[in-house]
């Protein structure tokens, strides 16, 4: 089985959040509900300080604390790419993945009465296309793909995890993250511009 997932370049991010509003669209999304979250962070006391953005989504993870934890099987892992979904049609709004997701990934659509989150976009990917998210990011901050493919296109010194994550350990996200060297102190802030 092949392991599908996102690449993000934090040098390359402006923090500008494009790849947040095009998921929004493109996923027709209602206000409070984000699949996509680009966020920026400080660090650091003067005059010693750094910034960093970060753009998250699903981290598709190998061993997904959601699917193994939904009570009747909505959550699902592919097994031709490793990508979860939530098939919605089985979803009872129990909120369980919503609980148990250490990413905070899965949200509860009140408007449906049952579970999302990113599915890579599915539809446009069946199209050939790449998600929404990559194509619309102006400086080329992300990709999607195989992951091991990914990781011989973009270099040896990528991570899965950082403090603003937390630990791999438990689900092993696939997601390969070229860091700033900032974004690995321990002590961060949300910055608000």
């Amino acid at each position: 089985m092949a392991q599908y997932g996102f690449y993000f370049d934090m040098a390359r991010c402006i923090g500008c959040k494009t790849c947040q509003i095009a998921c929004k669209d493109v996923n027709d999304l209602p206000v409070g509900i984000l699949y996509r979250k680009a966020t920026n962070y400080e660090v650091g006391n003067f005059p010693n300080v750094g910034a960093f953005s970060f753009s998250t989504s699903c981290n598709h993870c190998a061993n997904p604390a959601c699917v193994a934890n939904c009570p009747v099987g909505a959550m699902q892992k592919d097994e031709e790419t490793g990508i979860v979904s939530v098939d919605q049609s089985i979803c009872i709004g129990c909120r369980t993945c919503t609980l148990v997701c250490p990413y905070g990934v899965p949200q509860m659509r009140e408007d449906l009465g049952v579970s999302s989150k990113c599915d890579a976009c599915a539809r446009l990917r069946a199209l050939g296309e790449q998600p929404a998210c990559v194509n619309a990011c102006p400086a080329r901050a992300l990709d999607f793909g195989d992951l091991e493919e990914l990781a011989q296109k973009y270099g040896p010194e990528l991570a899965n995890e950082f403090p603003v994550m937390g630990s791999a350990e438990a689900t092993q996200p696939s997601v390969l993250i070229k860091l700033k060297p900032c974004a690995l102190e321990p002590e961060y802030r949300l910055s608000f511009c």
